[in-house]
């Protein structure tokens, strides 16, 4: 099979081409590497350097005619979203029906779309949160988001478009950039093994449901022949805390310096 990952070389999409191609899959990536690095892109993989919003993307999956498109390039910033709301809406809603129109138009089989959980839920009613709470995003990002769920869905009904929706928890493991805002765990490690200070934004109770990235490449490869037409939470179902999480890594390391404490981020769940 042919498989087409967008943003493959990233953190996450560059393990989901690891499995893929494990798997004995032919693997095509495409990634404009606005943070994506050409490291993490596989030997055996093809990558084309493009924009999902740039019209060479039709000429790509033309040329290229995959079988399935695992769709990860994305504005994956809450803190942007908020600042630049009208990027994150381009980026990730009209770059995704770019995306789909593509597909569509070069008898692509399925979508595998990466959605998000926490942030397309808002403060949870109960938890764990199922696919069935109500959606109340905090911030642009979870909507821009959760609006391309419903694309699929209509893509789905209007060209039978398959699809299956991947809601992410919160991923960690190698090739996470310690310099990004995401990645917490990345970033706690990255600063205690250089020996400088670790900031705790709010009080460090809040909860993240904190999941391998091979777990989530595993999901993807399960995603081709499985939850057609679904969107499907990721998750281990049960919670850690930022506080839980500085210190077993201090533990690890040695790490004797006292966490920072600033106020939390606007737009981030509890």
């Amino acid at each position: 099979m042919k498989v087409l990952i967008t943003g493959g070389a990233g953190f996450i999409g560059s393990h989901v081409a690891d499995h893929m191609l494990a798997e004995g899959h032919e693997v095509v990536i495409v990634d404009d590497l606005s943070t994506g690095r050409r490291s993490n892109v596989p030997e055996t993989a093809t990558l084309y350097e493009c924009d999902i919003r740039d019209e060479q993307l039709a000429d790509i999956i033309a040329e290229t005619r995959p079988d399935v498109v695992c769709h990860l390039a994305a504005q994956m910033s809450v803190r942007v979203s908020l600042t630049a709301p009208r990027y994150d809406a381009s980026v990730n809603v009209e770059g995704s029906v770019h995306v789909l129109e593509c597909a569509v138009a070069n008898d692509v089989r399925k979508i595998i779309y990466a959605s998000t959980g926490g942030a397309i839920y808002g403060e949870p009613r109960y938890l764990p949160c199922d696919e069935d709470h109500p959606i109340v995003p905090l911030s642009h990002y979870g909507i821009s988001k959760h609006t391309v769920e419903h694309y699929l869905e209509l893509y789905a009904g209007l060209y039978g478009l398959n699809y299956t929706a991947l809601r992410f928890p919160n991923v960690y493991g190698p090739r996470q950039d310690p310099d990004g805002e995401a990645g917490v765990v990345a970033i706690f490690a990255g600063r205690m093994l250089d020996g400088l200070p670790v900031t705790i934004y709010g009080d460090g109770a809040q909860q993240r449901d904190f999941v391998y990235v091979g777990d989530v490449a595993r999901a993807h490869i399960a995603a081709l022949d499985h939850g057609s037409g679904q969107a499907i939470n990721l998750g281990s179902g049960s919670g850690t805390s930022v506080l839980d999480i500085y210190q077993t890594l201090a533990d690890l390391l040695a790490y004797e310096l006292p966490a920072a404490f600033a106020p939390a981020r606007p737009g981030e769940v509890y």
